[in-house]
């Protein structure tokens, strides 16, 4: 499965850092970014999420949300955001379903791991279609912020 531009965002249900159930239904009404990444505590999941982190208030002028999603356990994923001191929520898609749905999976990752998140990053306007779809398949690779805040200011 993939998600595609223009197509509605598939649903997700997952738990947050703080154990709590974030549902994408949570978000109706505003911009959505969702960021897919392979491992917490990794050199370029790093620098993904902290570029998140420090250009959070640009995102919240533009009416939009942040999560990112691993399948790194949600205790994993609250060590990461205490580390990190992020303020969006990391959810964790330790079942692998959502990452599935949205196309942004490895079969195989390093290290022989089977079913880890690919670095993607997806815009989700506020009636829940995906207006931006990017999914990565060299785990080296950072998202174009530059086209995703492109997207959101076109929102």
């Amino acid at each position: 499965m993939s998600c595609k531009i223009g197509e509605k965002a598939p649903e997700f249900s997952l738990f947050n850092s703080e154990k709590k159930l974030v549902n994408l239904t949570d978000f109706a009404g505003k911009n959505l970014i969702i960021h897919f990444f392979p491992m917490a505590f990794t050199g370029v999941c790093t620098t993904q999420l902290c570029t998140l982190r420090d250009d959070i208030e640009s995102y919240k002028n533009m009416n939009a949300e942040v999560v990112a999603i691993s399948v790194d356990s949600p205790f994993a994923l609250a060590k990461f955001k205490e580390q990190e001191n992020y303020s969006f929520d990391l959810l964790s898609d330790f079942n692998k379903s959502t990452s599935e749905s949205y196309g942004a999976i490895y079969e195989e990752f390093v290290f022989g791991l089977k079913g880890v998140s690919k670095r993607a990053a997806f815009v989700v306007d506020k009636e829940g279609v995906v207006q931006y779809a990017e999914v990565l398949d060299n785990a080296g690779e950072l998202p174009n912020f530059g086209k995703i805040k492109e997207t959101l200011t076109a929102l």
